[in-house]
């Protein structure tokens, strides 16, 4: 099994990467690390191969010999990159991959952007059935056509592909960070463009925390998952028939609700609120589907999330580093 991962050096990369060299399941396998602007450390099982997605001829030589690929690598909001690295590039790849004789399957790790994240309204769960609904930019359409152009491959030529759509990744103190009003904010919204300045200042001092409210001036109740679950699901995608041309919502039990966080964080840290008007939209996406087929499940909930993020300590070697706002 010679498995080429994209997006290796990325935070869901490096932890699958890890993961899968400690899984007795997976002993033999070796791994191919397709890297462009960073790297990752080679070792008796990592090799390296160079260029970037969007280059025919790097995917091509990227995927000699390749059994199993996991899909991570894609841009954030860069229309200038966008269809090129991530559109053509997920073209380049499965077009190689499917005549390809030694490829088996195809791993995608998509986004819950495909269905709107928060910014539309959806009257119930959403599923795998749930239409696409892209809202407004690069990002989120780009979602849009990886899923759909997986799923096309599947039916024009049989490629067997799988989807795992997850929403916002949360690893070490990330979970912490979204919660900022300073300058260290991690993703959005970015609290301290909602509230004046001078306010934005003072909470941020007293360490308070947002409570954001939906359109409809209830909590906001939003979907995550934590990187260590979403590399559990990647592992049991795996060679697991179950899984062959499927599409997976990869998340929580339930999502992160404001309202529970505020309580959480005041009771025990102390930290006090402040509420946050919005037009967001609350969602709850479900994860029935992998729990049957895969026999998948998430250790995390909303307390461990919380918890692990405000007890995580950085080492020296350990900072800070956001390569991408969210």
């Amino acid at each position: 099994m010679l498995i080429l991962v994209t997006g290796a050096s990325g935070k869901v990369g490096r932890v699958f990467i890890a993961r899968l060299l400690d899984d007795p399941r997976f002993g033999q396998a070796r791994i191919r690390a397709l890297c462009h602007n960073r790297t990752v450390e080679q070792g008796d099982r990592v090799e390296i191969a160079r260029g970037s997605i969007s280059d025919r001829a790097a995917v091509a030589s990227a995927l000699d010999g390749v059994s199993h690929v996991v899909h991570l690598a894609t841009c954030k909001e860069t229309p200038e990159d966008v269809m090129d690295v991530t559109v053509k590039g997920l073209f380049w790849m499965l077009e190689e991959f499917r005549t390809s004789p030694s490829a088996r399957q195809f791993i995608l790790v998509g986004g819950d952007a495909a269905v709107g994240h928060f910014f539309h309204r959806h009257d119930g769960p959403i599923t795998e059935a749930t239409p696409h609904m892209a809202y407004p930019g690069s990002y989120a359409l780009s979602k849009v056509l990886e899923e759909v152009m997986l799923t096309q491959f599947g039916i024009q030529y049989g490629t067997n592909g799988c989807c795992l759509r997850a929403p916002w990744i949360m690893e070490k103190d990330d979970f912490k960070y979204t919660l900022s009003f300073g300058d260290d904010v991690f993703g959005g919204p970015d609290w301290k463009t909602l509230v004046p300045e001078p306010d934005a200042k003072r909470y941020a001092a007293e360490r308070r925390v947002p409570l954001l409210r939906d359109a409809d001036g209830d909590p906001l109740r939003r979907n995550f998952v934590h990187v260590d679950d979403l590399v559990s699901a990647i592992l049991a995608a795996i060679d697991n028939p179950r899984a062959e041309r499927q599409l997976f919502n990869i998340c929580m039990d339930r999502p992160v609700d404001y309202g529970e966080v505020a309580d959480h964080l005041q009771r025990t840290q102390g930290l006090d609120s402040i509420d946050i008007a919005s037009r967001y939209q609350s969602n709850w996406m479900d994860n029935s589907k992998a729990r049957y087929l895969l026999g998948w499940e998430p250790d995390y909930d909303l307390e461990m999330l919380i918890d692990k993020a405000w007890a995580y300590e950085r080492s020296p070697d350990d900072p800070r580093i956001v390569w991408y706002p969210g």
